[in-house]
């Protein structure tokens, strides 16, 4: 049997593997099986490509996969719930990158300047490095999570697009290759820069899923260059489903996407004022013992999660607590929005790390009916996403959006450092109904009083 032949038929498995991982991520259940699948196929690949190939010697290559596996292994430990979102993005901004590299690599050494997809990959993935670095920044709060703009940015923006089109026709026209290659990456990663910096807090769920999809187009397009079929497949796979999620993630906030890219919509806010209203409108604070009455004879509970819980590292405190709730009788679900934290599915990672029982996490659209029929909506850490001015307040950015509906729920409890308002930066005109109760404090501690006043009940 040829070699070739042999390849193939891996790049066959290979690609089998990512379609059935793929397949399997769809549900929070089978999610961890379909990635050590999808994993499996990517290292067939990876192994087949560099062995059959005769790219590296046996050793060498043992010794990539040991080190970079030991990396990944100690960076996927160590990472806190919290930074999941930045080391995502941080992932997409390395895919990129390393595709890149290699169609450099063949438009130098191998002659590959009059290859439409080499230079397009350069585009792709520097662009995509550059925005994922501007990303990783933002969400780490190593810069300001506010859109930066300035004046004139789309007649900068639009002038990059034009010289960057320019540069990749200059090479078929006969120019220098080498000259338009860095001209090309210099403008890209400009490019990338420039399309993430008026980017807001509010819209990083959907710049996440946006260069996670750019990244797998930049393999694809690498896959064209070095006639790599189980590139090619693996990056159109991860492209088609990043845009697939990009657009899940508008539907959610009720936005297009070009509305996202344009920016200005959100960031941090460190002003507790911000969140207050100031027409005469007043909360009402609740303290530990009383919330552990209403839980423990409610019927049923429903608990929203949010950043703040991931912040707080409470998840493991609320699974324990649902768990009493649960041997007492009372019914306990979670609501899970689809843009709550920071990317997409973060709070479904954050419970899963807990072992919180899949059955009980509900999507928005599953869920919103049985608040009507629910005792306690207990809110930890979420704010934008079930802030009722999305329903009828007009003049409010996040009119429109879909959210949860807790404010009919017979008591809603939010758990809360302070007044601060999320990533929308306006006030919660749910803290002020008269049906809501408001427990300040950090939501770790907070939850373990509830426990403790919930089993002395």
């Amino acid at each position: 049997m040829s070699s070739e032949l042999i390849i193939n038929v891996v790049y066959l498995i290979s690609a089998i593997l990512f379609i059935v991982g793929l397949k399997r991520l769809q549900s929070p259940v089978t999610a961890r099986t379909g990635n050590r699948i999808a994993g499996l196929g990517m290292l067939l690949a990876v192994v087949g490509t560099l062995f059959l190939r005769q790219i590296l010697t046996p050793a060498e290559m043992i010794a990539g996969l040991m080190i970079g596996g030991f990396i990944g292994a100690l960076m996927a430990r160590r990472v806190k719930m919290t930074a999941m979102p930045e080391l995502v993005a941080a992932f997409n901004g390395f895919g990129g990158l390393a595709s890149s590299l290699v169609a450099t690599s063949e438009i130098i050494q191998s002659g590959a300047d009059q290859n439409l997809a080499a230079f397009l990959s350069v585009f792709i993935g520097v662009v995509t490095f550059s925005g994922s670095l501007i990303a990783f920044l933002k969400l780490s709060a190593k810069m300001t999570g506010n859109p930066i703009q300035f004046f004139g940015q789309y007649i900068v923006l639009g002038g990059i697009t034009l010289s960057i089109i320019g540069s990749i026709t200059w090479v078929f026209l006969g120019g220098d290759p080498i000259t338009c290659l860095w001209i090309l990456t210099g403008l890209s990663l400009l490019f990338g820069v420039l399309i993430v910096l008026p980017i807001g807090g509010a819209d990083m769920p959907v710049i996440v899923a946006f260069l996670n999809a750019l990244s797998g187009l930049a393999a694809a397009a690498t896959g064209f260059v070095l006639n790599n079929t189980a590139l090619i497949i693996s990056g159109a796979l991860v492209g088609a489903s990043g845009i697939m999620l990009t657009n899940t993630m508008c539907v959610a906030m009720n936005r297009k996407f070009w509305q996202v890219m344009i920016g200005g919509f959100g960031g941090d806010s460190n002003d507790e004022e911000s969140g207050k209203l100031v027409d005469g409108k007043t909360i009402t604070s609740t303290t530990p013992d009383d919330t552990a009455i209403m839980l423990s004879y409610a019927r049923k509970v429903i608990i929203v999660p949010g950043y703040g819980l991931a912040v707080a590292q409470a998840q493991h405190q609320v699974r324990e607590l649902a768990e009493v709730l649960e041997s007492m009788g009372v019914e306990v679900k979670y609501a899970v929005h689809p843009v709550a934290g920071r990317m997409p599915g973060h709070m479904n990672v954050l419970l899963a790390e807990a072992n919180v029982p899949y059955d009980s996490l509900y999507e928005m659209d599953e869920i919103n009916h049985e608040f009507e029929s629910t005792d306690v909506a207990l809110v930890i850490g979420a704010n934008d996403v079930v802030n009722p001015a999305a329903r009828h307040d007009k003049s409010s950015p996040i009119y429109g959006m879909p959210i949860l509906n807790v404010d009919q729920a017979g008591t809603v409890v939010f758990l809360k450092r302070s007044m601060r308002p999320g990533y929308s930066g306006i006030p919660n005109l749910l803290f002020f109904e008269p049906n809501t109760r408001m427990l300040f404090g950090d939501a770790k501690d907070s939850v373990s009083e509830l426990i403790t006043e919930v089993k002395a009940v």
